[in-house]
């Protein structure tokens, strides 16, 4: 009887977690900043969001370099920021793809087949998503540690600079968790 008493407490704290959580949320990690990967997360972000679901996207590492505004540039940083400044691309225009680069050309015929094909480009799809309400959210200690700086970031009206623990909260109760790579 004790063990029945158990498994039922058990049951029960179980259907209340499942009322309390999976929110009709996606909430992705977006790691990469290879064109293809980039236009994939904005593409499924902007595909749930119009469907009706929250979409939280948090950007790290190298997915970052996507959200860098082309034309602003940040004073005052140390030598290795300006580095990794230099190093890395600044914007969707100056993204690689991750296979069939072809130093360059890759990303261009990309490029070109989503005009001709009335595909959005990853610039259009990063403003679809903001009128969809997407929330982006970016790593602070990634900002840090790559010399990033809030002021070379994009516009965009629900982006939020946070740690990993505020993208947890979030991600924690979704029905969709994704790691884009």
């Amino acid at each position: 009887m004790k063990e029945l008493e158990r498994t039922l407490a058990d049951v029960q704290q179980q259907l209340v977690h499942l009322k309390q959580g999976d929110q009709n949320r996606v909430s992705m990690i977006v790691f990469s900043g290879e064109l293809d990967k980039q236009i994939a997360a904005f593409n499924i972000a902007t595909g749930a969001a119009a469907s009706g679901m929250e979409v939280v996207m948090f950007f790290t590492f190298w997915g970052i370099s996507a959200l860098r505004d082309a034309k602003t540039r940040a004073r005052g940083k140390d030598f290795f920021s300006r580095l990794f400044g230099f190093l890395l691309p600044r914007g969707v225009v100056r993204l690689k793809l991750s296979q069939m680069n072809f130093f360059g050309a890759g990303p261009r015929m990309i490029h070109f087949l989503m005009r001709k094909k009335r595909i959005p480009s990853l610039k259009e799809l990063i403003k679809i998503s903001e009128s969809l309400g997407v929330h982006i959210y970016i790593c602070q200690m990634s900002m840090d540690l790559l010399g990033f700086q809030q002021q070379e970031m994009i516009q965009y009206e629900k982006i939020k600079y946070c740690g990993v623990a505020t993208f947890i909260a979030q991600a924690r109760d979704s029905k969709i968790q994704l790691f884009i790579s």
